[in-house]
């Protein structure tokens, strides 16, 4: 990490990149303008997540043709998005900090409207999706994944799936600093500011690869996410197994009844099948929803590097 961090730039864009190489250079065509024409003074941090196409010789490329405002992190290895993420804010040396996937889903030209909000004073402007260029089923999903957490959580973000987000400084150290193992960014940056906003931003249709994140990968997501901010879910299973304990327990007390006064009823046994293996399947539920929480503390207890650097790719200036 950069120690002694000094922010010495207005703004800082961190933008994490995994098997990008064919949009790329599309960005970089996008971005530099973008950023040029704001009259600040700032910085692009791409750092590549171990990536198996050519995205680090082009980011290596863009690094000589624009050194005086381009930094590269190099990763070991694909420790995942949140994780290069990290590495970014580490090394991010601007006041304000803007994240930005390299897909161009989000289009750059949206970040001079991040940077006003943020001059408005506010320390983390979240975005909202306008007119989603995704399938009707992640759609749907991320609707459902955002009601079940904002009842669970104390988190209220729009759309959590949207990486362009602004952040200040202050925002991004509180979240370097944090030591959980399993850290939902955009989640932390709510928390831990004191005045945030959201706004729509335009949302494109992804020209190049496909999503990284699979329907069991979101479904991974929003999973981490509930159970790193709340306890909710063991509370309402052991709600429910109280349910469960009480009417099975009237249920044992029936069949008690009807055999001393009626003698055994034989015909009920299927449905007494079906009342076991629905038991049966709750408490399975119930063992796996423990092992989660019990999973966290024991990554979280081997204390294992968030990512490892491989290199990192910047002007040797000291004026810089």
């Amino acid at each position: 990490m950069a120690d002694p961090k000094k922010f010495d730039k207005q703004l800082s864009v961190v933008i994490p990149v995994y098997n990008e190489e064919e949009s790329l250079p599309a960005l970089s065509a996008r971005i530099y303008p973008v950023l040029d024409a704001l009259g600040m003074d700032y910085e692009l941090v791409f750092v590549d997540d171990g990536s198996g196409d050519r995205s680090v010789a082009f980011l290596r490329e863009q690094f000589q043709r624009r050194p005086d405002v381009t930094r590269v992190v190099l990763l070991q290895s694909n420790f995942g998005q949140h994780a290069a993420i990290l590495a970014g804010f580490a090394h991010a040396r601007g006041q304000w900090v803007v994240t930005l996937d390299a897909d161009l889903q989000n289009p750059p030209e949206e970040i001079p409207r991040l940077l006003e909000k943020m001059g408005e004073g506010y320390d983390y402007v979240g975005t909202i999706r306008r007119k989603r260029q995704d399938s009707w089923w992640r759609m749907a999903a991320s609707r459902l994944m955002n009601r079940i957490r904002e009842r669970i959580t104390r988190v209220r973000m729009t759309d959590q799936g949207c990486m362009l987000r602004a952040y200040s400084h202050t925002i991004t150290d509180a979240i370097n600093s944090t030591a959980e193992v399993t850290t939902f960014i955009p989640a932390l940056a709510y928390l831990y500011a004191s005045k945030p906003t959201e706004i729509s931003v335009e949302h494109e249709e992804r020209a190049h690869g496909k999503s990284k994140y699979s329907l069991y990968k979101l479904l991974r997501l929003n999973f981490d996410l509930v159970t790193s901010f709340s306890v909710v879910p063991l509370e309402l299973f052991s709600f429910f197994g109280l349910i469960l304990a009480s009417l099975s327990a009237m249920l044992v007390i029936y069949l008690a009844i009807q055999r001393i006064f009626f003698g055994p009823q034989v015909q009920g046994i299927f449905t007494l099948f079906g009342i076991v293996f629905f038991l049966i399947g709750v408490i399975l539920f119930g063992i796996g929803l423990l092992g989660e929480y019990i999973g966290r503390i024991y990554r979280q207890v081997q204390q294992r590097p968030r990512y490892l650097i491989s290199a990192v790719l910047e002007r040797n200036d000291p004026a810089t």
